[in-house]
């Protein structure tokens, strides 16, 4: 689904480099391992990508990845600790525990925490020789970028916030319950790999943009796959109580003086509205875009809905126009 929209110049750098080559390996920060990719090209300005709750750094889509590159960005993706080819925890927190302590309103233990991931990222930088990058988060991904750009401002050139909350998920300010339910729910084996697929579907029709038909061959051709990378999921309930057993990072966005951009869907049933319009609030550098029918999933209809504006923002906290 590629975005080649403007001069020959731009076409041959991708007849050279797709998003098909890239460079990959791992960061460490301290014993933890974290997978990487390095999507260049290497003369790009670098963007890094935070990815979300659970979620592999093959999640991000195609066409992101080479909008970014068409305009000389460098996108680096990563899998948070515990997803993916990074190192996992061994912890076995149950969910129903959780589930209850949630809706209670009581403390939850994690093996790690948000800050410790925030870290990770840094790590990224550090190993591919990157002193300030552009900083892109989604969901968990812009929980944890929102501490590393706040405790690492000198390493940032900008925050581009998506789908995201400053507060502590709770059963007042968190997704319908729906919605919860399906993201708890682990009744498909590690190796049924067809039960988990059709878990896939389920959540992304819950969160996606409505209408959307992610029962598709391809849709589950490409879960089949992700799963297969990723091995089993028992990092997401881990991940989860990151989260929730977190404090609220409103502190952290007060502090915030890189310049932002909050982006979010106007019918997120996963992390609602008003949570970007509060992030803005608490962000003085920040501009907000509210993106008409889009859910949790960032899909090309809703990114073509914001995309001018977010490469144009880039642009403006380049290296170059700095």
């Amino acid at each position: 689904m590629p975005l080649l929209k403007n001069s020959f110049f731009f076409l041959v750098i991708f007849l050279s480099f797709n998003i098909k080559s890239y460079e990959e390996g791992f960061a460490l920060n301290n014993e933890i391992k974290i997978a990487y990719r390095d999507y260049g090209p290497e003369t790009g300005e670098p963007i890094l990508l935070v990815t979300g709750l659970g979620a592999q750094l093959t999640l991000w889509p195609d066409f992101l990845i080479e909008s970014l590159q068409e305009k000389n960005f460098r996108p680096i993706a990563f899998d948070n600790r515990d997803v993916g080819l990074s190192t996992r925890f061994t912890s076995k927190p149950s969910q129903t525990l959780n589930y209850i302590k949630y809706f209670l309103f009581l403390p939850i233990k994690s093996e790690y925490s948000i800050e410790d991931m925030a870290s990770d990222g840094i790590s990224v930088l550090d190993h591919l020789n990157v002193d300030r990058s552009h900083i892109l988060g989604m969901s968990m991904g812009g929980m944890i970028s929102q501490v590393l750009v706040a405790q690492y401002p000198e390493r940032v050139s900008s925050f581009t916030m998506i789908s995201s909350t400053a507060s502590t998920p709770n059963p007042f300010n968190g997704p319908k319950l729906k919605v919860t339910r399906q993201l708890l729910k682990r009744s498909a084996a590690k190796d049924d790999i067809e039960g988990r697929i059709n878990q896939s579907v389920k959540l992304f029709e819950l969160i996606g943009s409505p209408g959307k038909n992610y029962d598709t061959q391809e849709f589950r051709e490409n879960m089949k796959s992700y799963i297969q990378r990723g091995g089993d999921d028992s990092g997401f309930v881990r991940q989860m109580a990151a989260i929730v057993g977190s404090k609220n990072r409103k502190k952290f966005l007060r502090t915030i003086q890189t310049p932002t951009i909050v982006i979010h869907g106007d019918i997120d049933p996963l992390i609602k509205v008003s949570n970007a319009y509060s992030a803005h609030k608490l962000i003085q550098s920040s501009d907000l875009i509210i993106v008409n029918g889009m859910g949790h999933i960032l899909d090309e209809l809703s990114y073509s809905k914001f995309q001018n504006q977010l490469i144009k923002f880039l642009k403006n906290n380049s290296t170059d126009s700095i």
